[in-house]
């Protein structure tokens, strides 16, 4: 067999090798569901690279804007506040604040990059922002951070990363979407997206980042879903 085994590739492999041995639930049993999401955790963080990048498509590639589904946790699109900032803090030299325009006066990065949801479905879109890399060179992260906490005004939605994915150079503070302006119904004013996450961890309508010496959960990772989530 030609070529390097792709690293989603791998991923799938390994984890229906998984399913179909607990598929009877004897795994499930011994070790516990919990047990068994913190060992996939543990798989995925092990084969990832910070230097992996997934590849750049062509415009051709790009789904309509109206068939990119969107998700909000509240009962209809949040739509931001007037006076909307980001916070960002935790274990940091210099706790900041940021308006958009602030932002979008910061180096510039943009990526057309494929979307993966847990449900299945794919798509593919172009984004504007600024690496989340650059908003930690500013406020200093303190050596003992591993984790990054990222809230919203989606009803509070929320999800906590490993820092290593988080500073990856293709996770974006983005507020672009297809050559525009983010829309509300994606995410407004901003949010955070990047290429080598699935979909419910890409948390939108930012509010909050938190650089952090200790592990956080999540609103979905609190409910079962995998806390690595690497795609």
């Amino acid at each position: 067999m030609g070529g390097l085994i792709k690293r989603r590739d791998f991923l799938t492999a390994a984890t229906a090798a998984t399913l179909l041995s607990a598929c009877d639930g004897g795994l499930i049993r011994r070790f516990g569901k919990a047990a068994l999401t913190r060992s996939n955790d543990a798989f995925e963080e092990l084969i990832f690279s910070r230097q992996r990048l997934a590849p750049e498509l062509p415009r051709s590639e790009e789904t309509p804007e109206q068939d990119f589904p969107a998700y909000f946790k509240s009962a209809s699109i949040p739509i931001a506040p007037a006076n909307w900032i980001l916070r960002v803090g935790g274990l940091v030299q210099r706790p900041m604040v940021f308006t958009l325009d602030q932002l979008m006066r910061m180096p510039v990065t943009d990526m057309r990059v494929r979307h993966y949801c847990v449900d299945g479905w794919t798509a593919a879109a172009s984004w504007r922002g600024v690496r989340l890399r650059e908003i930690a060179n500013l406020v200093g992260i303190d050596p003992r951070d591993r984790f990054v906490e990222f809230r919203s005004f989606d009803a509070g939605y929320w999800s906590g990363w490993d820092l290593d994915s988080a500073l990856h150079p293709q996770t974006l503070l983005a507020y672009g979407m297809n050559g525009h302006r983010l829309g509300a119904e994606h995410g407004a004013p901003l949010r955070l997206y990047s290429a080598v996450k699935l979909g419910y961890k890409n948390v939108k309508y930012l509010t909050d980042v938190n650089f952090l010496p200790t592990k956080v959960n999540g609103y979905w990772e609190d409910r079962g879903f995998d806390w690595f989530a690497g795609v």
